[in-house]
């Protein structure tokens, strides 16, 4: 999510699905070989959409979005009907406070027992200038019960004094060697335009709604290819994990143009600390755009049940002119080696895709 004048960014996403995108089965009646849908394919982009997060518990998927001032979650047994399903409402900004509006980007997290969202939301905007990360926790274990709102996490640089907060986007949270760590976007300082750089904070939780010490600098839009001609930024932080390998892909440059792509951060083994920035190997891009998919990003990450495929779930614009009208997308990748994945090239409309192992009916 980006701090953009974000006409896309507004709490709409449409959740109609794009037609002829899933093939999962013969057609029922004869069709032409130029239009019929190979079975068990399907074709991206899949809904329309911003920002993905799709997570999978035991053999349940979930996807988690925000629209309306709210955040809704879907559920299905099949990756490729999440996006589809019937989503339920679990939490609406308040008509007051610090997170009445401008409800970004939540992602759905299983921490000890219960649920988190992390997500963010500002008290006005355009511009953005207040917004900030907040957690709601789950009553119980059921994604789709009652929750409880934790309130805003501190993100700043006086941890334990009630100053020196920040703006924060874009919250992620991943273990690391036995520790659950918070990754996010963040400006440096205060400022009263919403066109300002941004960068990764990472700092430990003391819980998974609290920071235990000041935010570090994780990394800088310093390479060429995170430098946007507006703004250089990066951000939408996700932890993608195998093995012994720990890595951040995250989102940059201008997230409104064409060329918003992915970038990646490696830890240098899981006994290297986190909370130092040259424990940390920048590679990018990682992940691109083409002729025909523009402004690739804001990732989510998941597995078959039986943890043999990988899959991407991302957002691409509809057009390669600025704005933030965008679909979401998915793809399978592949590991070379431990060190890091392959993602490959961004399918186009035109490619037909084999439906995630166990999908087909």
């Amino acid at each position: 999510m980006t701090l953009r004048s974000r006409r896309g960014r507004r709490d709409t996403i449409a959740l109609a699905l794009l037609a002829a995108s899933f093939g999962c089965a013969p057609p029922a009646t004869p069709r032409t070989a130029a239009t019929a849908a190979p079975a068990c394919t399907f074709a991206n982009p899949i809904v329309a959409g911003a920002d993905p997060w799709v997570v999978r518990r035991d053999s349940v998927y979930y996807y988690v979005q925000s629209h309306d001032r709210r955040i809704w979650i879907s559920r299905a047994t099949r990756l490729s009907e999440v996006f589809t399903a019937p989503a339920r409402a679990v939490w609406t900004a308040p008509d007051t406070g610090w997170n009445r509006t401008n409800v970004w980007a939540p992602e759905l997290h299983f921490i000890d027992g219960r649920w988190y969202i992390y997500y963010a939301a500002g008290r006005a905007g355009p511009p953005y200038t207040s917004q900030h990360a907040g957690v709601l926790q789950s009553t119980g274990d059921d994604a789709l019960g009652g929750w409880i709102d934790r309130g805003p996490i501190y993100t700043g640089d006086s941890v334990g004094t009630g100053t020196g907060d920040r703006w924060s986007i874009d919250m992620t949270v991943g273990r690391i060697a036995g520790r659950y760590y918070a990754v996010w976007s963040g400006w440096a300082q205060r400022a009263t335009t919403d066109k300002t750089p941004q960068q990764l904070y990472i700092a430990p939780l003391e819980n998974p709604w609290t920071i235990s010490t000041n935010r570090v600098l994780l990394s800088a839009p310093d390479a060429d290819w995170e430098r946007g001609p507006e703004l250089d930024l990066q951000e939408g932080p996700e932890f993608l994990q195998r093995g012994g390998s720990v890595l951040i892909v995250y989102s940059t440059r201008d997230s409104w143009l064409k060329e918003y792509a992915l970038g990646q951060l490696r830890l240098r083994d899981t006994t290297a600390n986190p909370l130092d920035p040259s424990s940390w190997t920048k590679t990018g891009p990682v992940f691109t755009g083409n002729a025909e998919v523009f402004g690739v990003g804001h990732a989510s990450f998941v597995t078959t049940p039986d943890g043999a495929e990988h899959w991407i779930v991302y957002h691409s614009k509809d057009s390669p002119t600025p704005g933030w009208k965008r679909s979401v997308r998915m793809q399978r990748f592949d590991w070379p080696t431990e060190r890091g994945p392959r993602f490959g090239a961004a399918t186009t409309s035109s490619e037909r895709i084999t439906l995630p192992r166990g999908d087909c009916r």
